[in-house]
């Protein structure tokens, strides 16, 4: 039966030739697709539209997440993933699917090789809920990468040497925190924590300070367009809108950057917790390479204005943002499948 078993997983691989690999970024916030020969493909929001009685999905990515917090009751709007693990089997399965298929649409014999990025402090279990999603969802093989691992290769570091790298992937639901060499992670933490709690930092301080309730789209807006980790010198006010909490009734407030930076401090102070915790943890030899290399942000989060100097200053180490930190994990996916020597490097799996 062993035998059987080999022979067929050979002729599967055989034939897969006439297929394709694909890499996936599955994100709390967002998923990025890489295909093989071809680059980045695909940049949606883990999002997907389903009818509340059947189940069935109604729009997925894009399309679904304009339907947050504006959906009839017979329709509901999802994030199928939380904390950067599966929240919600089925539906992630369907967005899989409908990823996989808006990616790479040619019919093949066999389904894709995918790589699929996870977050480092994932259990056993959430690892297979992961894998089986995407087999179901149509992969043929599914090899499981540690996201820093990823981001390190995505974004360049020499991970192979016998030096230390460290890089900060912060995303939608979790951030990650490591030490790499010689291939491995020496150490590091997967908090969850990111750019949700970000949002939900200021969803709290508008009601807190303005009795406003404003919705997970008007906080990242706000987020995006205003949030900073550091003072900056330019004083800005931006007009949000949402329900007056007492009356009941639509109403809009200007609010100011600097306390929009005190709304984000408890995520932020959770985040610096976690990377002297790291440090702290570091071999003194790899800590001695980090004095001269310093550290890689990365990861949604990584566009926060002025959280660079903001970990900098905290951690007495350079800080530098990646140069496109929203595709460091799906890139880094990518450049293991294109060059297969990453996957024996890092043992990942024992053949390619």
């Amino acid at each position: 039966m062993k035998i059987l078993s080999t022979f067929l997983k050979r002729i599967i691989n055989l034939f897969g030739a006439f297929s394709t690999d694909i890499g996936i970024d599955l994100g709390t916030a967002t998923t990025l697709v890489y295909l093989r020969g071809e680059g980045i493909v695909l940049c949606e929001p883990s999002v997907a539209a389903i009818y509340r009685d059947t189940g069935v999905p109604l729009a997925i990515g894009e399309e679904a997440k304009r339907m947050l917090g504006k959906t009839p009751g017979s329709i509901i709007a999802i994030r199928p993933m939380k904390d950067g693990v599966i929240a919600d089997f089925d539906v992630t399965e369907a967005m899989l699917r409908y990823f996989i298929k808006k990616a790479y649409p040619r019919k093949v014999l066999f389904g894709p090789r995918i790589v699929v990025a996870v977050p480092s402090g994932i259990t056993e279990v959430e690892k297979r809920a992961v894998k089986d999603s995407a087999l179901r969802a149509g992969a043929r093989e599914v090899i499981p990468v540690e996201e820093p691992i990823a981001a390190a290769i995505g974004v360049g570091l020499p991970i192979a040497e016998p030096q230390g790298s460290m890089i900060i992937d912060i995303g939608g639901g979790t951030t990650e925190i490591a030490v790499i060499s010689l291939g491995g992670i020496v150490y590091s933490r997967s908090i969850r924590i990111g750019g949700d709690e970000m949002d939900a930092g200021i969803i709290e301080h508008m009601k807190k300070n303005y009795n406003l309730l404003v919705g997970e789209r008007t906080a990242e807006a706000i987020k995006i367009k205003m949030g900073s980790a550091w003072p900056i010198d330019e004083k800005l006010t931006i007009e949000v809108r949402g329900r007056d909490l007492i009356t009941g009734l639509p109403k809009f407030i200007k609010a100011k950057s600097e306390e929009i930076r005190q709304a984000l401090e408890p995520a932020l102070k959770e985040i610096l917790e976690a990377t002297k915790a790291t440090l702290e943890r570091t071999p003194p030899e790899l800590a001695a390479d980090l004095i001269e290399r310093g550290i890689v942000l990365c990861g949604g989060g990584a566009l926060l204005r002025g959280l660079d100097r903001l970990i900098s200053e905290e951690t007495g180490l350079a800080c530098f943002v990646a140069e496109d930190p929203l595709t460091a994990v799906a890139l880094g996916t990518g450049k293991i499948l294109e060059e297969p020597k990453f996957l024996k490097k890092l043992s990942l799996v024992s053949s390619f």
